[in-house]
């Protein structure tokens, strides 16, 4: 038998994951490393923490598994996207990595606007000019570091550092340069528009391979720190967001799949470029050659629903502790006491500003509609309800060019049957939950090495490997009760854009 380990690089930590040549998952190791946030906005992490967790994973893996290193097919890699890792022409780090939480390079992103209008941007890069990707990362580092990047040979991200310690080689791919913003998504090579505007030395940007391409192989030297076999292929992999993906079956046009996870989003699978007239939503180079993924996130999804939990629902958690459950089963037993529009409490999730489909850092989060009626029941549905119909304007925007009347829905969140079945009431589509909830990215991962290394014939072996939970489909008497929720919710946000304003102008008074 053959196998292929499938390395995620997260942000709090590395989890690798070993895969038969059958599709079916091995076992995993997780390593966890540190990420150092300071001046309010700034987050970076030490490469060679990547390095460690790539090194000890890998030995533990094969250890643990019983196999030969010889057997493994390949090795391929999910990883962070939107960081700015400068290296010189040895591949060694020459500072911390900024990763993509760090939000420092507000100045180089409005520098750039106004050198390139944010809807020729947005046209050409498939995203918004914004301090959260890679290019604005770089021209912070020009502006405020001279000295670093003058060195800097290559920018790379997570996933493209490894690959680079492993082979020698300094690539990327389309999913991990789009998350620079500075691609050209129609010819999948970098905008000199974009470049020239930002003034970077586009020399500092690494050559776009396929995904699929078998970067090099690993080195005497990393199979000494790694325990992998000299020789063994290294496949490029893709961004985490776009790994997710594959893993989640979105490989043709118009699969479509939501993860509620930490941050929440809706992603689906085009042929070309979806460009949203009020550009709510953003657009990456999909990991199968020749698609996209349009996508939209928004901020705090799962993390409204884990903010309830420790802020609001105490009790529930008190009593779960003792029982030896889940909160999470005794806020949905709550939440479910109360009906479709949670007796008229609406939730605006915004506790972390907002991303898609709002765009609005200055947005916070609101319960609105709050009577004497109330009860703590319909707190906590308004709370799961306003994260729901939040990614329904996105799921919407999407419908505008791709018929979608299913989505696959994967992360923590999907494992509670009333949140699931609100989804499908909310967007009106049959919801499909399968048995791994958090497997995606390593499961799109592998798939994506298999079929760089031919163990795979496809990528639609990811069907053989999904296997559905649970199927639910939408109660038309409450897809029916959503169409006023929907409505108010709209109204409602924007009639807090004055208030939004306002209490960020004030916000040190």
């Amino acid at each position: 038998m053959k196998y292929i380990l499938a390395h995620d690089l997260g942000t709090s930590g590395n989890k690798a994951t070993l895969f038969s040549d059958e599709g079916k998952m091995i076992t995993s190791e997780v390593f966890r490393y540190d990420c150092h946030y300071f001046n309010t906005n700034w987050a970076e992490q030490d490469p060679e923490d990547f390095w460690k967790a790539i090194c000890v994973t890998s030995r533990n893996l094969i250890d643990k598994a019983r196999i030969d290193p010889g057997d493994i097919a390949a090795v391929s890699f999910s990883g962070q996207m939107m960081g700015c890792l400068c290296v010189d022409k040895q591949g060694n780090p020459l500072r911390p990595s900024i990763i993509w939480a760090d939000q420092r390079a507000q100045a180089q992103a409005a520098a750039l606007g106004e050198q390139i209008s944010l809807r020729d941007f947005y046209h050409i890069a498939g995203h918004r000019n914004s301090a959260s990707y890679g290019l604005q990362k770089l021209m912070w580092v020009r502006d405020n570091e001279p000295g670093v990047y003058a060195k800097t040979y290559k920018a790379l991200n997570a996933k493209d550092f490894i690959v680079l310690r492993l082979t020698g080689k300094f690539y990327t791919e389309p999913s991990d340069a789009t998350s620079n913003a500075c691609i050209d998504l129609n010819t999948l090579q970098w905008s000199d528009k974009i470049v020239n505007a930002s003034g970077i030395d586009g020399d500092k940007l690494p050559e776009i391979v396929p995904s699929t391409t078998v970067a090099g192989e690993v080195t005497p030297w990393t199979a000494g720190q790694t325990g992998l076999k000299a020789g063994t292929p290294v496949v490029m992999g893709g961004g985490d967001g776009l790994c997710s993906n594959v893993g989640a079956g979105s490989i043709s046009p118009g699969r479509t799949f939501s993860c509620i996870g930490t941050s929440a989003w809706v992603a689906t699978t085009s042929e070309k470029p979806l460009f949203d007239e009020e550009m709510r939503t953003f657009t990456w180079a999909h990991i199968v050659p020749g698609l996209y993924s349009p996508t939209g996130t928004m901020q705090a999804g799962g993390s409204s629903y884990n903010w309830l939990k420790g802020q609001v629902a105490k009790y529930e958690t008190a009593v779960a502790k003792v029982q030896g459950i889940s909160p999470y089963d005794l806020i949905n037993a709550e939440a479910a006491k109360s009906p479709v529009g949670a007796n008229g409490v609406l939730f605006l999730p915004y506790l972390l500003g907002e991303r898609a489909p709002r765009w609005n850092p200055d947005a916070t989060a609101a319960w609105l509609g709050l009577k004497m009626e109330n009860q703590r029941c319909d707190l906590f549905r308004a709370v799961l309800e306003g994260v729901t119909l939040n990614l329904n304007i996105i799921l919407e925007s999407f419908r505008r060019s791709i018929p979608i009347d299913e989505l696959l829905v994967v992360g923590g969140g999907a494992k509670g049957a009333l949140w699931c079945q609100m989804m499908a009431d909310v967007y009106n589509a049959r919801i499909k939950v399968p048995v791994l909830l958090e497997e995606a990215t390593s499961m799109g991962a592998a798939v994506t090495g298999g079929v760089g290394v031919g163990v795979f014939k496809g990528f639609e072996v990811i069907d053989q490997m999904l296997e559905l939970n649970r199927t639910v489909e939408p109660d038309p008497e409450a897809v029916a009760a959503y169409g006023p929720v929907k409505e108010a919710f709209e109204v409602c946000y924007k009639a807090m854009l004055p208030v939004y304003e306002y209490m960020a102008s004030h916000k040190n008074a």
